[in-house]
């Protein structure tokens, strides 16, 4: 009965070994499994971390755009206001500077301007059949003439116009002043920086 039981485990031995086996290269590979998909989660999750720190929502302060032009002058000259702790809060005038900003924009963008070679020069003509951009080129116009003749040694004059306002501008180099034109003279001295904080803080000669 012994020698029948003892066959008996000698035979079912060869099925058990292969089967604990299986059952343990199952759970090794599942183990392994596992790790690896901890480490592949761990490296998804740094990836994405690399991805968000190096987006701009990761990153605020690079954003710099604000998304309008006179918006960010204005914006500039504030921060610069703001900073600075011997500012006259009673006579800073933030208005005045916007209003300068539209007469800016309507006479870059809406005059209509027409150019005449004269001897030394250029003389150009500035109108407007609106209201409001004819008003804008007899403001800065008149005003640019006072603040920036004689820069680069030019003579600058100006007179008004229907419409608008004449700008006249000679000078040693004729070629130079009528290829920058009409606009391209007004930004010469790059001056608009230091009068907008002059205007902001209510120390503007002029008002544009």
């Amino acid at each position: 009965m012994k020698r029948h039981l003892a066959i008996a485990a000698l035979v079912a031995a060869p099925v058990l070994v292969p089967a604990i086996s299986h059952a343990q290269s199952m759970d090794a590979h599942d183990m392994m499994s596992g790790d690896h998909a901890m480490t592949h989660s761990a490296d998804m999750a740094e990836h994405a971390g690399m991805m968000t720190a190096g987006s701009p929502e990761g990153e605020t302060g690079a954003i710099t755009e604000p998304g309008q032009s006179a918006f960010a002058a204005i914006q500039e000259i504030v921060a610069h206001l703001l900073a600075d702790p011997e500012t006259d809060w009673s006579r800073v005038d933030i208005e005045a500077l916007r209003q300068h900003l539209i007469d800016m924009n309507n006479v870059t963008l809406h005059a209509q301007v027409s150019e005449s070679d004269i001897p030394g020069g250029a003389r150009f003509e500035a109108i407007s059949e609106a209201p409001e951009v004819t008003a804008s080129i007899r403001a800065m116009v008149p005003a640019h003439v006072a603040t920036m003749n004689g820069v680069e040694g030019w003579k600058m004059s100006a007179e008004e116009i229907p419409g608008g306002s004449a700008l006249t501008v000679t000078g040693a180099d004729a070629q130079k002043i009528r290829a920058l034109g009409f606009i391209g003279i007004l930004t010469v001295g790059a001056h608009h920086q230091a009068h907008h904080l002059a205007i902001a803080k209510g120390e503007a000669m002029h008002g544009h």
